[in-house]
């Protein structure tokens, strides 16, 4: 197992965090994390995404081995959405990222609001 140290300027483990810490990649990760969903039904339950966006995030988190894209046999043809191990495992910890932030966002803005 190779060790990763993010202070390092060339830690590949800084890419992992970029891919995992944007915003549309969290919520399309909670989203699939209530189970196994088709493009539009993403796009209808996550408020304020594109097209163009959610494309764009899921190709990147099927591409690093986070979400599975299911091609159906379907009349019009679809495709189904789902968590992979490795996304099943990142879950809990983006989950509880999201309850932190839901919980704390009020008193983050008071303190803008607050700053000189």
């Amino acid at each position: 197992m190779v060790a990763h140290d993010v202070f390092l300027a060339d830690c590949p483990a800084r890419t992992t965090l970029d891919l995992i810490s944007d915003t549309w990649s969290v919520v399309v990760i909670v989203a699939l994390g209530r189970g196994p969903a088709r493009y539009t039904e993403l796009r209808d339950t996550i408020g304020g995404i594109s097209k163009k966006m959610l494309t764009q995030t899921l190709r990147r988190l099927t591409d690093n081995g986070l979400v599975e894209r299911r091609v159906l046999r379907t009349a019009p043809p679809g495709a189904e959405y789902r968590l992979t191990e490795l996304g099943v495992s990142l879950l809990e910890p983006v989950s509880a990222l999201t309850r932190w932030a839901e919980d704390n966002t009020a008193a983050l803005l008071d303190a803008r609001t607050a700053a000189p």
